[in-house]
């Protein structure tokens, strides 16, 4: 591969993601606000609306049915908690997960000579976990809310806390 072509490639690669969230955040800008609820009007969350200004804290891949990419953010109060190692969470504590499509880059893996590249693709969904000790003492202090395309799902967050429970104990995310 000539450096041009690497170049190219890496620059591509730089600027998947962000891209990826500008199209996620045109579908879901409209939307914004609206609730999604765990069990309930009274413990519905909203989309916060400056949600992907959030700190980074981590990103992932999932494989098998999902086969997603996800960027997981954090607001102020679960970042000074991820840093400082503070369990359990504090309440007020907020963390976005926010997914897209795992696809194959054709123009990379050209520039590679193989496939071997993928990008984030089209926008999934956006997950919220909330922490507020008393308002989800039920589920382990934290609420769930799903968005799909900027529309609330309150039927998949109903389920958000079985897949947490076994982590319950070390208050994770």
């Amino acid at each position: 591969m000539t450096f041009r072509s690497f170049r190219h490639a890496y620059v591509f690669a730089i600027l998947a993601v962000p891209l990826g969230m500008e199209m996620f955040a045109a579908i879901a800008a409209s939307r914004e606000g609206q609730a999604a609820s765990g069990s309930g009007a009274r413990d519905a969350i909203g989309l916060p609306p400056d949600y992907r200004n959030w700190t980074l804290i981590s990103v992932a891949h999932e494989e098998g049915n999902l086969n997603d990419i996800r960027a997981i953010l954090g607001n102020d109060a679960a970042v000074k908690a991820y840093r400082e190692g503070k369990l359990p969470f504090p309440d007020g504590a907020i963390i976005a997960r926010v997914a897209w499509a795992y696809t194959p880059s054709e123009e990379n893996d050209k520039a590679f000579g193989k496939q071997q590249s993928f990008v984030a693709g089209a926008p999934t969904n956006v997950q919220l976990m909330v922490k507020d000790s008393k308002r989800y003492a039920a589920t382990g202090g934290w609420g769930y809310a799903q968005f799909t395309h900027g529309k609330a799902d309150p039927v998949v967050a109903e389920k958000c806390y079985e897949c947490h429970e076994p982590v319950k104990a070390r208050d994770a995310p």
